[in-house]
């Protein structure tokens, strides 16, 4: 197995674990986002970050926050770089396109919803395959729905009241039934990375307190 399959394939959960950086924390701003891809026995599978382009793109990526343009690219243990996920700049309505090695395989996009979180997912031609849900009073998790049926769920295990105070990382799980073909796990892998950028991050430039969890955008 290669690219993104040799993450996702014949494996029921994929931990995603954001790695800590002190001094987002000791200066009131973050860096990039560093990312460690695990099995459900902690076994590395792969990392990811979000790419920097130097000052420019720190000044931006603090001051727009969520609706930054960022792409975040994944390697294997290796460090073989096998993906990425790349989105645009935009105020609403946030997506992220997949890439396995350089094919488009699908893409992620946020749909407006009164009272919910939603996203979809894309197939590589473009049609809506999945929906992603998340419930009004369980916003840590996002469940993944095919004609109406739950067919998995990525969920934000949250690491309590403290350490959301003082730091935005934690551990996301990516969990599918065994029917769901492998190329839309690896696009709901990169959908990961845009639910954390756009429903969890601390954007500096929106003066998040969490209260925003609450409502769409």
């Amino acid at each position: 197995m290669s690219g993104l399959e040799s993450i996702v394939a014949n494996r029921r959960r994929v931990m995603v674990h954001q790695m800590h950086e002190w001094g987002e924390i000791l200066l009131g701003f973050e860096s990039k986002n560093r990312f460690e891809l695990n099995d459900e026995d902690g076994t590395r599978l792969g990392l990811a970050a979000e790419e920097a382009k130097g000052v420019g793109a720190w000044f931006l990526r603090n001051i727009f926050g969520r609706c930054r343009k960022a792409s975040i690219h994944i390697y294997d243990p290796d460090g073989n770089r096998v993906g990425r996920g790349e989105k645009p700049f935009r105020w609403f309505f946030h997506r992220m396109e997949a890439f396995d090695g350089d094919q488009k395989i699908g893409a992620i996009q946020r749909k407006w919803s009164l009272l919910h979180r939603k996203f979809v997912i894309e197939n590589a031609a473009g049609q809506e395959v999945l929906e992603i849900y998340s419930p009004l009073f369980r916003i840590w998790t996002f469940k993944l729905l095919f004609q109406g049926n739950e067919v998995g769920r990525i969920s934000k295990k949250w690491g309590g009241m403290l350490k959301e105070m003082f730091s935005d990382a934690d551990i996301f799980g990516v969990e599918c039934d065994e029917n769901v073909p492998v190329e839309i796990r690896k696009v709901l892998l990169i959908a990961t990375f845009l639910i954390d950028f756009t429903c969890f991050e601390n954007n500096a430039g929106t003066g998040g307190t969490g209260l925003d969890l609450l409502v769409g955008d």
